[in-house]
């Protein structure tokens, strides 16, 4: 770490700033809104920093700089067109033991101006240490979209209201619970954006007396199928706030690195050809921890209710009585697929897509083969490596033509993506050299991967792994 981030309290304290430019002028901007008391050194002064003067906001001396400026000054900031000039600032400051910040020039800076995003009293910073301003712009302006503009309230209202509830909740985690509801309440969050501020203080005051709620709760979230930037945010919401996750082996470590620190993890499996913790097991886990009163997120790959059993899960909830809700993933089929460059439709070669299993029920029961077959369709088959052979006979035998493009992707939106390129008369020769988890899409989309491939996973021989067989 290169500097060692700092929020310094300059009001009513002795700031000197030498230069009266207009880069001067932005640092005073800065300057008088944190309260400080500003004096300028410069012969002469930008209008509006000459009228700053006349409204009495800064203090001028109109001279040259000198060593003897520098007597009882807390900050030094020298911004000035003359590199001479703010390198005699900058010895001298040092010399005095003075905090200096040279304008343009790390190298002679004790400190340096950040990028700054102002919600008082949230004070968001972002510094590049001098390497890449502009990226540290770029940063800053990304945040202030994120960052709504009521967040400033919501801190001053949380001040005003904090000994109250650490005296009113005498627990941590209740007070952390508390806190947290706040703060997600998209009711609050209408009231303040409306500049109903009063509303607002009332709204929370509410909160409290009401109390913690005591009864646990799960949320099904979907993972999505591997790229931690498919995440929604309603998702990443939902795994920050988590006390407990249980996760499927398909959710990636770039996603489970998103989930709150403290949180408590249980693997529960779920992957083909690996020890898998039975489904009856995995309903009773979050039963028994939502019954603790736990914030239970049910981590799935994918979206929970696309092959996931989420329903299941939802249903052991409701027959404990346990409050619950969803949060969609992105999942394979529309992931993947587009990572590989494979449109699930097109206007000339697919007009609708299914979706199947390749796992077979347990009764044994079939699905519609020749609705499958039918051409002008994408068939894309989760979980269907093991029975690629019986997949490529059915859809043969109901009439889908031997030469229909398909295409196995391995691992889809990851680094370590793969695609496998051919011919369904080849399929079950081309998921004899894939891995778990690979998606199978059967249709003419398939072969568009060739024109439309954008994403490049990073595998052994530093390229997109596409493998033909035709």
């Amino acid at each position: 770490m290169d500097y060692l981030p700092l929020f310094a309290n300059v009001a009513q304290r002795p700031v000197l700033l030498v230069g009266g430019g207009e880069v001067a002028l932005r640092k005073a901007r800065l300057l008088l809104e944190a309260d400080a008391s500003v004096t300028v050194v410069a012969p002469d002064l930008h209008e509006e920093l000459h009228q700053l003067q006349q409204l009495g906001r800064i203090i001028h001396q109109a001279e040259l700089f000198q060593a003897s400026h520098l007597h009882g000054q807390r900050l030094v900031i020298a911004a000035t067109d003359d590199e001479q000039v703010n390198a005699d600032v900058a010895a001298a400051a040092e010399a005095a033991g003075l905090w200096v910040n040279v304008v343009d020039d790390p190298a002679r800076s004790s400190f340096i101006f950040p990028s700054i995003i102002d919600r008082s009293p949230i004070i968001v910073a972002i510094s590049s240490g001098g390497a890449a301003p502009v990226l540290a712009r770029l940063l800053r302006e990304r945040l202030e979209a994120l960052l709504p503009g009521h967040l400033g309230q919501l801190a001053r209202l949380s001040g005003q209201l904090r000994e109250r509830v650490k005296s009113a909740l005498t627990s941590l985690t209740q007070r952390r619970r508390f806190w947290e509801r706040v703060f997600a309440s998209g009711q609050l969050a209408s009231l303040l954006r409306a500049g109903e501020t009063e509303q607002g203080r009332q709204w929370m005051e509410t909160a409290l007396q009401q109390g913690e709620q005591e009864g646990g709760e799960l949320v099904l979230v979907g993972a999505g199928p591997g790229d931690a930037g498919l995440l929604t945010l309603k998702g990443l919401q939902q795994i920050q706030q988590a006390e407990v996750v249980l996760y499927d082996q398909l959710v990636s470590p770039e996603v489970l690195n998103l989930v709150r620190r403290d949180a408590e993890r249980i693997c529960v499996g779920k992957k083909a050809g690996a020890h898998s913790v039975p489904q009856a097991e995995i309903n009773a886990l979050l039963v028994e921890h939502a019954l603790a009163g736990k914030r239970v997120v049910r981590l799935k790959g994918g979206d929970p209710f696309m092959f996931g059993r989420g329903a299941e899960e939802l249903e052991a909830a409701r027959d404990a009585g346990i409050a619950f809700s969803v949060v969609p993933g992105i999942t394979a089929a529309a992931g993947a697929t587009a990572y590989a460059g494979i449109p699930l439709t097109h206007r000339d070669h697919a007009q609708s897509a299914v979706f199947i299993t390749g796992h077979c029920q347990q009764d044994g029961r079939e699905p519609d083969w020749p609705a499958l077959a039918a051409s002008n369709q994408t068939l894309v088959i989760y979980m269907g490596l093991i029975a690629s052979p019986v997949i490529q006979q059915r859809l043969l035998s109901h009439g889908r033509a031997p030469t229909t493009p398909v295409a196995l992707i391995e691992r889809g939106t990851t680094a370590e993506q793969k695609v496998w390129r051919g011919e369904l008369q080849h399929l079950a020769e081309l998921a004899s050299g894939a891995a778990s988890p690979s998606l199978i899409v059967v249709g003419e989309v398939a072969a568009l991967a060739d024109q439309l491939s954008w994403f490049r996973g990073e595998v052994a021989s530093g390229k997109e792994h596409l493998v033909e067989l035709a």
